[in-house]
């Protein structure tokens, strides 16, 4: 199966690289590309991409701003930022903005493609240089106490953890689970609860630590 991509970067020669190790995997196609974050969403939704490479820092729309709109207009495209930043205030704003990937430019060579593939199948991949500030550095969540129990939770609350986190909406999980997006929702805020989680940042750490995202 085909996995179609789109992407966008400010910087032609960084665009071209880009460019250049993901049409050299047969089994990924590049659909479009953009050069400004305004571009990128008007492709985004003519084109329907399964994944969309994007730079955190455009003119038009930045990574934060294009990831939101992403998420709202062509929800099934997954999204991979591509970027120099490793600070985690960075990280923080692109997770709680539903993306699925955070990979470095200078890993690009060597994950860029694997990442692509790992978003593709309902994962989420973090560079392993900043994962670290997602995992480990920071292993008590925002109200102080530990990382929850699984056994915690219910089989089902433990599913939708697991795919809010990995970057799916509530209408995505819904068809996928075959329930109304009304129980998916109650079935997030009850596992929000007795996890004593606030943001999707601290589910995405506590399925990283489960295992439940290993893509990497």
């Amino acid at each position: 199966m085909t996995i179609r991509v789109l992407m966008a970067d400010d910087h032609p020669i960084v665009l071209a690289g880009m460019k250049a190790l993901v049409a050299a995997d047969p089994q990924l196609e590049i659909v479009g590309e953009a050069n400004d974050g305004r571009t990128a969403l008007q492709l985004a939704r003519e084109l329907r991409p399964d994944a969309a490479v994007l730079d955190i820092s455009m003119p038009g729309l930045n990574g934060v701003e294009l990831a939101i709109a992403l998420r709202r207009d062509v929800p099934a495209t997954r999204i991979l930022i591509l970027t120099v930043h490793e600070d985690r205030a960075y990280l923080r704003q692109m997770l709680e903005a539903g993306v699925s990937a955070y990979l470095l430019k200078r890993s690009a060579a060597d994950d860029l493609v694997r990442a692509i593939h790992a978003v593709a199948a309902g994962g989420v991949y973090l560079d392993p240089a900043v994962a670290g500030k997602v995992v480990g550095a920071n292993t008590r969540h925002s109200t102080g106490g530990h990382l929850g129990d699984p056994a915690e939770l219910s089989e089902r609350e433990a599913e939708v953890v697991r795919l809010v986190a990995a970057g799916h909406s509530s209408k995505e999980i819904a068809s996928i689970l075959t329930i109304s997006v009304k129980t998916v929702e109650t079935y997030k805020a009850r596992a929000m609860e007795k996890l004593g989680f606030k943001t999707r940042v601290d589910l995405v750490r506590y399925a990283l630590n489960m295992g439940w995202l290993g893509n990497r």
